[in-house]
């Protein structure tokens, strides 16, 4: 993880959390994660690169005690002055770094939405799905959202512009330098299966959900694709378009795991 997104923090809400596509996109998101965050059960919760907060706001608005986490001190900072509700709290916190004594306490959901696990290496990830384990209860859940390796709208947005080198840079094993704000992130990418086999020992694998088959990336947003009428026709579709055999196609995908 980097701590670079500082750089991102102050105008990350501005260019993701409350754009047209990223509020589409985080439609989709809690419509599969509304199956275990709406119900009469308060659940304990830990989200791990939760940015500005807006997910673990919404969690604790559901009554459920949240700790929200992530490596970037500026992003934290824009989180907490944003009015949230009490039984929230919020961490600077590397999610390379946290052991199973971390927070003194188990959770039942754990949760990191839009990439923030892609920025783990292959051995980073199989080492954070072994502390999960230890630090979800029986039978606790985990829901992740990662970039997948073939977006086709990556593809054809980059074709289309002539650059080849760009259409293709998600289909790759070794990691890619990924633009944040002027700022180089090391980026891994990973399809449903990889994130299986990375869990195997830990979790089994429940659900996988395409999130943006044809809801395109944010770096779209200025483009009329993300506009009326365009991105309610792409948001029906994405409505429609929700088998697992297309995830790896998507700008995101969400799998949802258990506890073994």
């Amino acid at each position: 993880m980097h701590s670079d997104f500082d750089a991102a923090a102050p105008q990350y809400d501005d260019i993701f959390t409350y754009s047209n596509i990223g509020k589409a996109q985080r439609k989709l998101v809690f419509k599969y994660i509304n199956p275990i965050i709406q119900r009469d059960k308060k659940l304990s919760i830990l989200e791990l690169n939760c940015g500005t907060g807006a997910d673990a706001i919404e969690f604790a608005k559901l009554d459920h005690e949240v700790i929200a986490t992530d490596i970037s001190a500026g992003m934290i900072e824009v989180a907490k002055v944003k009015e949230h509700p009490k039984n929230l709290q919020f961490k600077v916190q590397d999610i390379n770094t946290i052991t199973k004594d971390t927070f003194n306490k188990k959770f039942d959901f754990i949760f990191s939405d839009f990439g923030g696990i892609n920025c783990l290496s292959e051995e980073q990830l199989e080492a954070f799905f072994k502390t999960a384990s230890n630090l979800l209860l029986p039978n606790g859940k985990m829901a992740i959202v990662l970039m997948p390796k073939n977006c086709l709208w990556e593809r054809l947005y980059f074709t289309l512009k002539g650059d080849k080198t760009k259409a293709t840079r998600r289909n790759t094993t070794e990691s890619v330098v990924a633009n944040v704000d002027g700022i180089g992130v090391e980026t891994w990418y990973y399809n449903p299966k990889d994130v299986s086999a990375a869990a195997k020992d830990y979790f089994s694998t429940r659900k996988v959900k395409p999130i943006g088959v044809t809801i395109p990336p944010s770096y779209l947003e200025q483009s009329f694709v993300a506009k009326f009428p365009m991105l309610n026709i792409f948001r029906g579709l994405d409505s429609i378009l929700t088998s697992s055999s297309l995830a790896k196609y998507a700008d995101h995908f969400l799998i949802t795991l258990e506890k073994k």
